[in-house]
This record gives structure tokens, C-alpha cells and sequence, in this order.
């Protein structure tokens, strides 16, 4: 039976945002340990014909993080088609998947789960207990599992990859590569091309709760329709991405990088490059790698949940500026706009798909950081892509550096999405995942 979600709800609700860093603070530790350089590699290819259009230190092994959950997602569609699960069986949620760190659903254990809702929640919320949940129902064990990802690995030619969790969390044997993530986007979109679909899944509701997609390039880059991000600090920035142009598909991977942010414009770019290789154009240089990153493994932390919160509007003295039609329609989301000197700054707390999302997401940043914001005005700068709806951006402009910056930190201690970028005419930077 194809995997066929249902519209997302309209309904958000707060989440237990301060209670889930507590649990990953706690869960995960911050003891000393030796500090590791983060491997970066990125690779474009022909979906169709596997050529390789550029690839840097495609071989080069890092940790997965959430990438992982292709690998389980793939299993999991397996069992669907051998007739084994079913979207619509509701699975218990073991004590061991209820007491993963997060991102997660938290859903206690003993309770059951709709398989449906669970992959939904691995798509969009990167959620690990819902991946060990499932993990469980299809091997028996997550262990047991993690071999069946491995097995299945080695089969499909991914040499050196290595899995020890369903969820991609922490692991220092769980290894992968470039080379080898793409050979695993590629095989789920020609195994399971019924099943790939549930990765556009903008948003994902359950017990009253929306949260959006962590992979930004859906609606932000014309013909992006999948697939996964992933990050914890021993990996850096992780994303898979595909999209599909005048029926030509190409597939990026981005290992290792800065942020979210960064990420998600050089995967942009690789994209570009790649579509302007095969449609014969002359093409520019590919964005070069980054300046080495330096984490450590022990202070590994998951992927963080950017839930949408919705509530009242703030009686806050913030002006707001009229609606406007969508804007002309970009190929991609350029990178943030440089550091100007004594210029205005702006924060943008969001992209969403519905203007009304975007205005409350502005009205719930000015209540949450009235000190900083009350001076802002909010500004939902719509953009159109190509195909599909419009993208509304929620900001707050009419900052100082220093309002900007304080206002960040303000929203981003309770687990709110906020980047700040000088005030242009049109600064079309991407939203924080």
C-alpha cells in the first residue's frame, strides 16, 4: 500500500521546548573529551544516470547523524511492500524508543502509535523515538535492526558505511560517505518511488502539535521535492537533497557544514550548477568547501525540533507592514546577506506556506522578546516559487546590530528559529533548520 499522508492540521499548539534541551543536555553529557576536525564532502549527481557532476571528498567517512533515517525510512517502505507492516497498524513505543534524546515525539511508553504518524515523524520532525519505534516493530530490536541497515548497505554498494542506531544519534562506529548516501537517496527514489513522496511532506501534525519540515529547500528551490537533513555536533551540517526539472532529476549532498543556513545555500548552489551541467550551459564554479570545523564527539548533540508555536497575538507596540501580493519567483535561496556597517537589521523567524502562519510566528517573536522588539516592525515578505505556493518569511525589521543579535538569543534560548541579517532591499536569506 503507497504511503499516502493526509493534509497537514492547521492546529499548533506550544511545545515542551525548555524540557526537551534539558533532556538532551542531560541524556547526552558534556564531559571533556579530545576535540575532532568535522570532515566536510559534497556531491552532485544525474539521478537518472548515476553521472557524477562534482563531488569533493565524496569517500571521505563522517557520521551520518539523521541521514541515518533514509536507511531506516528504506526498510521500513520494504517491510510495507512485502506486506509485513501496514501504515494504518499502531505500533507500541517501547521504554527504550520513549527514552531517546531528542528531536523526538514523546509519545510515554506503552502507548501506541500509528505506523503512518511514525514515518511522518521521522520525515519531518527527524523524530528518534519514532525511528526506533519502528526499528523495533520491523527487527524485533534496534541492534538487530542496525545490522539489517548495515546488510542492506553493503548490498546496494555502500562500502563504507557502518550503522549502529536507527535514528543516527551518536555513534562512534556508525560512519558513512557522500558517495554512499547518494547511492542510498538514489536506490529509495527507484525502490520505492510511491513511498519517496511522503519526503515533500511540508508539516506534520499529531496530538495538536504542527511541526514543519526541517528540510528548508521544500518551497524555498524550484523542483526540490526531498529528502532528509541531519546534524549532531560530531557531524556538522548534513542534508540530501533532490529536485526534479523539465523531467531531469539531480541529487546533492552536503556533509559537514558551518549551519543551517550555509547548508542549505550550498546544496541550493550544487543543485544549479548541477541542472546547468546537464542542460549544457556553461557552468560557474562550484562553491568550494569550508573552512574546517572543529567539534567534540562527546558533546555531540541530536537534531533540535523548529516547531511552529502559535498562539494569541501579543499586545506588543511592534508595527506591522500591509500584506502584499507574492513576489517574483527565485531559483534559490542565496546566502545571508554580509555584515553591514550602520545599516538597519532585520530577524527572521520563519518560512511558511500560508500568510496567516508567518503573521502570528512575527507576533509570537515580539511577545516572547518584547524588550529587544519593541521598537521592530513586522514584515511577511512573500516570495513565489516557480511551481506550488507561495513561501511567506516572517520578520521583524527596524532593528539595531545589537537588538537584532540580543533578539536572536532571546528566542533562540526558547527554541525559536531566528537568523539576523542587515536590512536590504530584498534580502532573501533562508530560514534557519
Amino acid at each position: 500500500m503507497p504511503f499516502a499522508p493526509d493534509r497537514p492540521s492547521r492546529r499548533t499548539a506550544k511545545t515542551r521546548a525548555f524540557g526537551a534541551v534539558l533532556t538532551a543536555i542531560f541524556a547526552l553529557g558534556f564531559a571533556p573529551a579530545l576535540r575532532a576536525e568535522v570532515p566536510f564532502a559534497q556531491m552532485v549527481v544525474d539521478a537518472n544516470t548515476g553521472r557524477v557532476l562534482h563531488a569533493a571528498n565524496p569517500d571521505g567517512q563522517a557520521h551520518p547523524a539523521s541521514l541515518a533515517k533514509i536507511m531506516t525510512l528504506y526498510l521500513v517502505f520494504e517491510a510495507m511492500d512485502k506486506g509485513q507492516l501496514s501504515p494504518y497498524e499502531r505500533i507500541r513505543v517501547s521504554k527504550t524508543a520513549a527514552a531517546q534524546s531528542p528531536s523526538k515525539l514523546n509519545v510515554a511508553a506503552g502507548n501506541a502509535v500509528l505506523v503512518r504518524d511514525a514515518v511522518l515523524a521521522v520525515v519531518a520532525k527527524s523524530a528518534n523515538d519514532m525511528a526506533v519505534a519502528l526499528a523495533e516493530r520491523v527487527a524485533g530490536s534496534e541492534a538487530d535492526f542496525a545490522r539489517a541497515m548495515t546488510d542492506k548497505a553493503h548490498a546496494l554498494g555502500m562500502a563504507r558505511t557502518v550503522f549502529r542506531n536507527a535514528s543516527g544519534l551518536p555513534h562512534p562506529a556508525q560512519v558513512t560517505t557522500a558517495r554512499d548516501m547518494m547511492a542510498l537517496a538514489r536506490a529509495l527514489i527507484r525502490d520505492f518511488p510511491h513511498h519517496y513522496t511522503v519526503f515533500a511532506t511540508p508539516e506534520f501534525a499529531h496530538a495538536g502539535v504542527t511541526y514543519r519540515n526541517h528540510n528548508q529547500l521544500l518551497g524555498d528551490y524550484a523542483g526540490a521535492d526531498g529528502i532528509k537533513t541531519g546534524y549532531i555536533r560530531a557531524s556538522g551540517y548534513n542534508l540530501v537533497a533532490s529536485a526534479v526539472r523539465d523531467k531531469r532529476r539531480v541529487i546533492g549532498v552536503v556533509m559537514g557544514d558551518r549551519s543551517p543556513a550555509t547548508r542549505n545555500a550550498r546544496m541550493a548552489e550544487l543543485l544549479d550548477r548541477g541542472f546547468e551541467t546537464l542542460a549544457g550551459v556553461r557552468v560557474a564554479a562550484f562553491p568550494a568547501a569550508p573552512e574546517r570545523i572543529r567539534t567534540s564527539v562527546a558533546q555531540a548533540a541530536p537534531d533540535s525540533a523548529k516547531t511552529i508555536v502559535r498562539t494569541k497575538p501579543a499586545a506588543v507596540a511592534v508595527r506591522q507592514t500591509p500584506r502584499s501580493a507574492p513576489a517574483r519567483a527565485r531559483s534559490r535561496p542565496p546566502t545571508e546577506t554580509a555584515q553591514a556597517s550602520g545599516g538597519q537589521w532585520l530577524i527572521q523567524v520563519g518560512a511558511f506556506h500560508r500568510y496567516a502562519l508567518a503573521e502570528q510566528a512575527a507576533q509570537n517573536a515580539a511577545k516572547l522578546a518584547p524588550g529587544t522588539l519593541v521598537n521592530g516592525e513586522i514584515k511577511i515578505v512573500p516570495t513565489s516559487p516557480k511551481k506550488g505556493k507561495p513561501i511567506y518569511r516572517a520578520r521583524i525589521a527596524g532593528l539595531s546590530k545589537t537588538e537584532a543579535a540580543k533578539a536572536c538569543a532571546a528566542l533562540q534560548a526558547k527554541n525559536i528559529a531566528c537568523i539576523r541579517a542587515p536590512d536590504g532591499d530584498s534580502p532573501q536569506f533562508a530560514s534557519a533548520s
